[in-house]
């Protein structure tokens, strides 16, 4: 590739990116004490905004988003939490309707409400010298609460960062996250169906809500091959795309998963050409509906970058181009587990109607 052409192509994805990237800003960074009583962890991400807010925030989620019969359910279930998840995130869901004064049933759900419909897309890449990035773009229905919501986390245990992540204030669990000189991770929705029957079915024979397996992961995992081994077994509540990242050359993949298995698993294949994956809401082996193809135009604007070219910056890039950032992007974070400083996550300031942005998508 010539100098001129070194030169153009970042202004050329500029371009074709986002004309509202300039407005995009960084969201706050809380810091979660993992030592600590779990009720207590998220006081500070809470005491951002104001309770009421809070609460209407909530309110609006889940009356869009959870049939009358759930809300009653979860209702039930919040008396004996610990019998279905994680006992750790229990006492942090109890700790969050304290604080706003909830019922602890609606928190609950509210954090199931979040597993239900993340549309997103998801790019692992590997450069020239084996370095592995990657990004995501996380699209939601609730845009105009969703970006005021979202925070950037340092999960600390011992005086030193067990990982990194990008959440919602009120939500526990991640679906993009970062262990340093490990792994990344994101999630992406699969499929919709029947969501909530489903969900709660499994969960009651003691699935894992699929974003808080994440997190899981990023406390628990050692390195890349055991992130995508515990992936690709554990039983979860909903069909998902799990994407890895890890610190040497060939360690990207796209985990493809049904409840109780996986239905793919899709690496990278640098030597044959293929440094990249993309991952939307559609199976990759699928062509994804003309409504909402986002996959084609990532694919392109990869190629245009070139793997000599690709970057956390160029990558941001590539993730600023229509329609893979549309109205409904919340934020676009790029991560290197090799260097995990360069985890940034910006929040995407589109132009959208709080009407707008609570339409279901599909």
């Amino acid at each position: 590739m010539g100098s001129l052409t070194r030169i153009m192509l970042p202004l050329l994805l500029f371009c074709l990116g986002c004309c509202c990237c300039g407005q995009d800003s960084a969201p706050p960074l809380v810091r979660v004490n993992l030592d600590r009583n779990p009720r207590f962890r998220w006081e500070h991400a809470l005491s951002l905004h104001d309770p009421a807010y809070l609460r209407e925030c909530m309110d609006t989620i889940i009356r869009v988003m959870a049939p009358n019969w759930v809300h009653d359910i979860a209702r039930l279930m919040a008396n004996e939490l610990e019998r279905f998840i994680h006992k750790d995130y229990a006492e942090e869901i109890r700790g969050i309707s304290a604080t706003l004064r909830v019922n602890v049933g609606d928190a609950f759900l509210l954090n199931l409400c979040y597993e239900a419909s993340m549309y997103c897309t998801s790019i692992v890449a590997e450069d020239g010298n084996g370095t592995i990035y990657h990004g995501r773009n996380l699209d939601y229905d609730f845009a105009d609460y969703l970006r005021n919501l979202t925070i950037d986390v340092k999960f600390e245990k011992n005086n030193r960062v067990k990982y990194i992540g990008t959440t919602f204030i009120g939500y526990v669990g991640l679906w993009t996250g970062l262990s340093p000189h490990k792994f990344s991770i994101s999630g992406n929705q699969r499929g919709q169906g029947n969501w909530w029957k489903n969900a709660i079915t499994a969960l009651l024979l003691h699935g894992h809500p699929v974003s808080w397996l994440i997190r899981d992961v990023l406390s628990e995992a050692e390195d890349f091959q055991s992130a995508v081994m515990i992936l690709t077994k554990t039983t979860i509540i909903a069909d998902v795309y799990y994407i890895v990242g890890g610190i040497l050359p060939k360690e990207g993949v796209v985990i493809t998963r049904n409840r109780n298995g996986p239905a793919d698993i899709w690496p990278l294949d640098p030597l044959n050409g293929e440094w990249f994956r993309v991952e939307t809401n559609y199976d990759h082996w699928q062509t994804p509906p003309p409504f909402d193809d986002r996959r084609t135009p990532a694919i392109k604007a990869l190629n245009a970058t070139g793997q000599e070219n690709i970057n956390n910056v160029t990558l941001y890039k590539v993730l600023s181009v229509k329609p893979i950032l549309n109205e409904l992007t919340i934020y676009t974070t790029i991560m290197c587990a090799t260097q995990p400083d360069l985890y940034s996550t910006r929040i995407r300031k589109n132009t959208v109607s709080a009407e707008e942005s609570s339409k279901p998508r599909f």
